[in-house]
C-alpha cells in the first residue's frame, strides 16, 4: 500500500497535472503514492491517508471524471473513519461556486468519519496563473503535518 494515495477530479486536466507535481514532491520527501485520476470507489484503500485535488465545474459541481466516485460515496456511506486526507480545490474567484467542488467532497470525506489533515487548501486561478506554486508551498508544509 501507497503512503499517499492521490484522487484528482479535472475537466481540462489542471487538477491532474497538480496532482502529478504533488506526487513528485511527496515521493522527493520519501513517500510512497498511488494516483488516481477519477476512481471508483472500490479502488481507493479505506485507510491511510488521501490528498484529493479537484477543480471545480459549471455551478460549484465536481468534473465528470469524479461525479461517479462522489454518487458511490453518497450511496455506499463506506466507513472512512480510518482516513485521514488532504484537501485542495482549484477555481475562479469570479464564480459564486469559487471551489465548491473541493468544498463538497472534504464536507462528504467528514461526514463518513475521515479526518481532514490541516487546512484545505483553495487556490484562485486568475490569481495564480501556474497553480502548482502556491500548491507546492502548501504540501511541503502539509507534509510536516504527516510526520
Amino acid at each position: 500500500m501507497s503512503d499517499v494515495t492521490l484522487i484528482s477530479g479535472s475537466t481540462l486536466g489542471s487538477a491532474e497535472y497538480v496532482a502529478e507535481h504533488l506526487a513528485e514532491k511527496l515521493e522527493e520527501a520519501g513517500f510512497t503514492t498511488a494516483m488516481f485520476h477519477g476512481p471508483e470507489l472500490y479502488e481507493l484503500p479505506t485507510e491511510g491517508i488521501w490528498l484529493v485535488v479537484s477543480s471545480t465545474h459549471g455551478a460549484g459541481e465536481v468534473p465528470d471524471n469524479i461525479q461517479p466516485l462522489l454518487e458511490q460515496i453518497e450511496d455506499q456511506q463506506p466507513d472512512l473513519s480510518k482516513v485521514r486526507f488532504g484537501a485542495l480545490g482549484l477555481g475562479s474567484s469570479e464564480y459564486d461556486t469559487f471551489c465548491g467542488a473541493i468544498r463538497t467532497l472534504d464536507q462528504k470525506l467528514t461526514s463518513l468519519g475521515a479526518k481532514r489533515i490541516g487546512d484545505r487548501l483553495e487556490i484562485d486561478v486568475t490569481q495564480h496563473e501556474i497553480p502548482e506554486d502556491p500548491a507546492e508551498i502548501w504540501v511541503l508544509n502539509w507534509i510536516n503535518l504527516l510526520k
